[in-house]
């Protein structure tokens, strides 16, 4: 089992940043892939960013050059930095974690980002 709990959502102006957090719990060690999605009311929830265990780094063409994805590894935490962010980023934010064993994947419950114009 593995709990995931975000953090650092809020209400932000456009331009401003923000810092999430993902806290992981438990059998951290099954682990492969901790990745960002969000989803907008009467849309997909979609990929954001994702880190490996090898620290490989994927990012939405979206939010290139905007977003850093990095992790703590003493820490079991993964961080999603958010600069210049637009309108358009508002969201719900949820951590994923992809496992070696079933179920294969956790989710956290999310953290609200609102970004005003």
């Amino acid at each position: 089992q593995v709990q995931l709990v975000e953090s650092g959502g809020g209400l932000v102006q456009a331009g401003g940043s923000l810092r999430l957090s993902c806290a992981a719990s438990g059998s951290t060690f099954s682990i492969n892939t901790i990745g960002w999605y969000r989803q907008a009311p009467g849309k997909q929830r979609e990929l954001v960013a994702a880190i490996s265990t090898g620290v490989t780094t994927s990012y939405a063409d979206s939010v290139k050059g905007r977003f850093t994805i990095s992790r703590d590894n003493p820490k079991n935490t993964v961080y999603l930095q958010m600069n210049s962010l637009k309108p358009e980023d508002t969201a719900v934010y949820y951590c994923n974690a992809l496992v070696r064993a079933k179920p294969y994947e956790y989710w956290g419950r999310g953290t609200q980002v609102t970004v005003s114009s």
